[in-house]
């Protein structure tokens, strides 16, 4: 057996490390506060900010060579148009181009560009085949406009006094800003102004091309949604047709009410059970509340000619909700999935949203025996908020059973939020919702349970959409869930 260091050894180790630490401690002291030391540290910053605003102007400049070759390319291409429109215009006479004024960079304001649109049959061609927009290549090419930016505003519409509106007045107007993406894709839920904070920060070629290729899907989707309905119906579910910050206002009022309300989320796969699963269908009907959730069901909508406003989905909606119930004080439950995913959750609300207040949690594997005691347990805790993760249908079949004895205002089925905030699923990154292929994310990361739902249920759910749109009676559909 081996003995151990000497005394004179461990002395001799212990005064090593206190020197080494000494030495490290005078070496930070002078290289913070010496003349040597501050001079040093003055010229990195200078150094360090030097080779940002060279790496930015060899940005900027890539950026307008790539401007300027493209609009120069399209205004060539474009001169079949521009020729007879030049024609027109003196045949008619009427001016060939419009002027609206614009404000561009540094609130520089500029005439942006559109063809003039009369009420004859070539005006009618322009409108309706979208050319009307081609002399902004004009502006684009003179140093106005650029193809990728925020938002083109008239001047009235900036305040050159907001700190805010003249960091987005640094870069030049788009035409296509990361706005309009989430406006088309239903999921600008932030305000313009915080989606043009984040371009700018970001400004480059690579987000450009980044947004570009964002842009193409984004055109398939349809004009984002100003006017619908505040309800409509598609395959016999009723939708309360509201936008996100609509949603979370409904729902603060429920809390604040006596009775007990459901909120339901509807996607394309809850839809096609709702058409095999009676109970499920009538408990849609039934609840006070039903969102409609995913790209599926805005393609949908688009299909039925019954525009859906925004994708209101939980997982978008939890953070924002949770600010409300720090505001307003209430008290939230979490139930289901597996065991410790909730607790995971109550974590991740401590962490990032203090104060809000998780009067409790329980996960969702349990029998019929321990029922009670989970429902009697929710009872107890007050809570006025319930989220139940079982996944679709069982969680609402289970709050439409247990609604009234829980005791709480709002009781909503979440699926699978729990495993998304938890850090157990990863969420699709931004460009991913954006572009509407977060179901494609989600089946990457879980393709053997995923692949069904995706690649067979979507096509369902299309396929039953379009029997709604070419005159299936959704009467018929009724019939076959009412109660013999």
């Amino acid at each position: 057996m081996m003995a151990g260091p000497g005394l004179k050894e461990r002395m001799t180790t212990s005064t090593f490390d206190r020197n080494a630490m000494r030495q490290e401690v005078l070496e930070s002291l002078d290289r913070r506060f010496s003349t040597r030391g501050i001079l040093r540290m003055r010229l990195q910053r200078r150094l360090h900010r030097a080779l940002f605003w060279l790496e930015m102007r060899v940005l900027f400049t890539l950026k307008r060579v790539v401007d300027l070759g493209a609009s120069l390319f399209l205004i060539a291409l474009t001169l079949p148009v521009f020729v007879p429109a030049r024609i027109f215009s003196w045949m008619g006479r009427y001016p060939m181009l419009d002027r609206a004024r614009r404000a561009g960079r540094w609130l520089r304001v500029f005439d942006r560009l559109t063809f003039t649109c009369p009420d004859t049959l070539w005006g009618g061609f322009l409108r309706r085949s979208g050319l009307r927009i081609l002399p902004v290549f004009l502006n684009i090419l003179g140093g106005d406009m650029s193809f990728i930016g925020p938002r083109c505003c008239a001047p009235e519409e900036l305040d050159p006094a907001d700190r805010e509106v003249r960091r987005r007045s640094s870069v030049r107007p788009g035409l296509i800003c990361s706005w309009w993406i989430r406006n088309r894709s239903n999921i600008a839920y932030d305000t313009e102004f915080s989606v043009d904070r984040e371009y700018v920060d970001h400004a480059g070629l690579k987000t450009d091309i980044g947004i570009a290729l964002r842009a193409i899907p984004a055109v398939l989707y349809g004009q984002g949604v100003d006017v619908a309905p505040d309800r409509i119906r598609m395959l016999g579910i009723p939708i309360n047709n509201l936008t996100m910050d609509e949603a979370l206002d409904e729902v603060m009022r429920s809390l604040e009410g006596t009775e007990g309300r459901q909120v339901c989320f509807v996607n394309a796969d809850c839809a096609n059970i709702a058409y095999r699963n009676a109970d499920y269908w009538r408990r849609l009907n039934s609840a006070a509340v039903v969102l409609a959730d995913g790209i599926g069901m805005k393609l949908a909508g688009r299909m039925l000619k019954k525009n859906v406003r925004e994708n209101v989905n939980g997982t978008d909606m939890l953070p924002r909700l949770l600010d409300r119930l720090k505001r307003a004080g209430h008290r939230l439950y979490l139930l289901g999935a597996k065991p410790g995913v909730a607790e995971d959750v109550r974590q991740y609300i401590e962490e990032n949203h203090p104060g809000v207040t998780v009067c409790g949690t329980r996960h969702g594997y349990f029998n019929d025996e321990e029922e009670a005691e989970v429902v009697n347990g929710i009872r107890e805790a007050r809570a006025d908020l319930l989220l139940v993760a079982f996944g679709a249908p069982q969680q609402d079949l289970w709050i439409g059973q247990h609604l009234e004895a829980l005791g709480v205002k709002v009781a909503m089925g979440v699926g699978g939020l729990f495993d998304f905030y938890s850090g157990r699923i990863p969420r699709a990154p931004l460009w991913m919702r954006e572009a509407g292929f977060e179901w494609l994310y989600r089946f990457i990361c879980e393709p053997r349970r995923m692949w069904r739902r995706y690649f067979v249920g979507n096509f369902v759910f299309l396929w039953r959409v379009m029997l709604e749109k070419l005159g299936a009676k959704m009467d018929h559909f009724e019939r076959r869930r009412r109660p013999r």
